[in-house]
């Protein structure tokens, strides 16, 4: 499974027979333009943690063009549907088995509401299991105790964890979350995009390293591999 960041909090996630697009947020992220054409991502399905704008600006428009399946929660789902667009609808502690692999919608700490102010549901995450390979997708979270159910159910390959801070956990926090979902990898996101959440790339990889954890910041259009 390769996984590229795409900026902010977007990832493209290749399971080899599948493409997954999590959170698009492209056109309006200035640090992605020129560096990634949305017209040359084919998803055939499109992951959404919560319907925040700067987690769903561009999926009205990719899933049009590709006809990509949309996941999220019901308030989500049913959103996407009302605009002629397929989608299945999820719930907190829900996971289903889908033709690129299995996913659990999980707890998250957020808020959650569309551009116009419309209720988006509650915010959630996703443990992606590919192939025997588990990723959790941690969304727009706070540290949660929640987070320790995890490991009790899946071995992780990859955390994908935010560190930007003010509006999601910071890099403290998510260390400690990785700690309480028992990963050692942890690709980190939704930081550096606009002034609020701006890091210290050097202190953010500081502190995985000294709590024995590996923490990578590709860049934009940079893969991992898991």
């Amino acid at each position: 499974m390769k996984i590229t960041y795409l900026g902010h909090s977007c990832l493209y996630i290749d399971t080899g027979s599948f493409k997954l697009l999590a959170d698009p947020f492209i056109t309006g992220n200035e640090k992605a333009s020129g560096k990634v054409d949305i017209a040359q991502l084919q998803p055939d399905y499109i992951l959404l943690t919560h319907a925040h704008q700067d987690h769903t600006l561009d999926v009205d428009v990719i899933a049009r063009r590709t006809a990509a399946i949309i996941i999220s929660n019901f308030e989500i789902a049913s959103h996407y549907e009302d605009k002629g667009h397929k989608a299945h609808p999820m719930n907190h502690g829900g996971s289903r088995e889908f033709p690129f692999g299995t996913l659990k919608y999980v707890q998250a700490i957020h808020s959650s509401s569309f551009a116009d102010g419309s209720y988006g549901g509650q915010p959630g995450g996703f443990v992606l299991t590919v192939s025997g390979l588990s990723v959790y997708i941690a969304g727009d979270t706070a540290l949660t105790m929640d987070m320790k159910l995890i490991p009790l159910q899946y071995q992780l390959s990859l955390a994908v964890l935010p560190l930007g801070d003010n509006f999601t956990m910071g890099i403290e926090d998510a260390v400690l979350a990785a700690d309480f979902v028992s990963c050692d990898r942890v690709l980190g996101y939704h930081y550096d995009t606009f002034g609020y959440i701006e890091i210290d790339h050097d202190q953010a990889r500081e502190a995985f390293s000294k709590a024995g954890k590996k923490l990578y910041l590709p860049g934009i259009g940079e893969s991992v591999e898991v």
